[in-house]
């Protein structure tokens, strides 16, 4: 159990032994580090078009800095692993402003939905910047992070899983169809040695995962079940304990909503109305994450999940109180990794052949005997 607790949060390998034992040995890469950026952002316009034009949304600006005390920043998980940068902002002011970097703008877009008189059927998509600097730092988490941040209008009647599922579909359309326009773009991607990019997705509840793999920790379910079902999954219902005391990965308690009854299988109560897209990476041999998505809480279950967290306290934040209040309207909304998508679509082994961040000697070192070039 130790394992399965040690698993739900704190993201990334941990330990670079069995990073450098997991990497491929027979890497090389496809495209010139030119070539990549041209691909880079090739993929990054084609996916802000699309997915405006599937999810009905509009591209609007995007805070990379936000008032500590306005309770806006997203802390990722809630158990307190992962911290914002904090600094104080505003020269000349008697008190300063309580500034921090934002770690993903989940929270700030729900927001934005009543700034920007979204209309039910209607959201916005954000090129979204941040710095994660809890991250263990392996070849596919950085601590500059680069999201499509998106979010959007819903109705009560919107609240269910064949919703989110509908949702989950035409993104996953998105992002295949701008894997084969890279392969249009460089023809030399597409090779033998990798397979299609999947055109379907299965969808499985994480209890049906857990019922399938009882004893591995999450990733390892994670894992097999690529490896042994299907190459690219959405898995329903991160947040909420599961049968054997563990939630599938730790959610924070404030933006999707994870407490809703859903689904009921051979007698047992599933929950939540989240979930992540995952699939199988064929160049690095692993599993690999492309967004966290879900439906968003309501001012009821919001006080729920606050209080199964120990973190009621948040409740008289500004951006809480907007919930409680109704002064926001109820939505849907998720974070598309960029350059994590960038490395799936592309071939590439590791974040850094992708984006330009800080690494550390010993993860640099071990790229080097991979025939990895990270960019700085």
């Amino acid at each position: 159990m130790a394992d399965k607790k040690a698993d739900l949060a704190g993201p990334g390998i941990g330990n670079y032994d069995e990073l450098e034992a997991g990497l491929p040995n027979d890497y090389e890469a496809i495209l010139s580090p030119i070539e990549r950026m041209k691909g880079v952002f090739a993929i990054k316009n084609y996916i802000e078009e699309n997915l405006c034009k599937e999810l009905n949304l509009q591209m609007v600006q995007v805070p990379l800095i936000v008032d500590r005390d306005s309770g806006m920043n997203d802390y990722l998980d809630r158990d307190g692993s992962r911290t914002p940068v904090d600094f104080p902002c505003g020269l000349g002011l008697d008190k300063p402003i309580a500034a921090q970097v934002v770690q993903a703008a989940t929270k700030w877009k729900r927001m934005a939905l009543k700034q920007f008189d979204c209309k039910v059927g209607e959201g916005l998509c954000t090129d979204m910047r941040a710095v994660r600097k809890d991250y263990f730092l392996d070849h596919d988490h950085s601590a500059y992070v680069d999201q499509w941040d998106w979010e959007r209008v819903i109705t009560e009647k919107d609240r269910n899983l064949d919703f989110l599922r509908e949702i989950v579909r035409k993104i996953w359309k998105v992002i295949r169809g701008a894997g084969m326009m890279a392969q249009e773009m460089f023809p030399a991607l597409k090779i033998d040695k990798y397979p299609e990019f999947p055109e379907e997705l299965i969808f499985l509840h994480a209890e049906e995962i857990l019922d399938l793999y009882p004893d591995l920790p999450r990733q390892k379910r994670e894992t097999r079940l690529l490896q042994e079902k299907a190459p690219a999954i959405f898995i329903i219902g991160i947040g909420q304990p599961l049968k054997d005391g563990y939630p599938h990965e730790m959610r924070a308690a404030d933006y999707d909503d994870w407490v809703t009854e859903t689904i009921v299988k051979n007698g047992e109560q599933y929950y939540g109305l989240n979930g992540d897209i995952l699939v199988w990476n064929p160049v690095t041999r692993r599993r690999h994450e492309l967004t966290s998505m879900g439906i968003r809480v309501t001012k009821e279950t919001l006080k729920v999940q606050l209080k199964v967290a120990g973190q009621e306290d948040f409740l008289k934040l500004p951006y809480h109180q907007a919930i409680l209040n109704d002064e926001i309207p109820l939505s849907i909304g998720g974070g598309i990794g960029q350059a994590r998508t960038f490395m799936y679509l592309l071939r590439t082994a590791h974040i850094g052949e992708v984006t330009v961040s800080v690494w550390p000697k010993a993860l640099k070192d071990i790229c080097e005997r991979k025939n990895i070039h990270v960019l700085e």
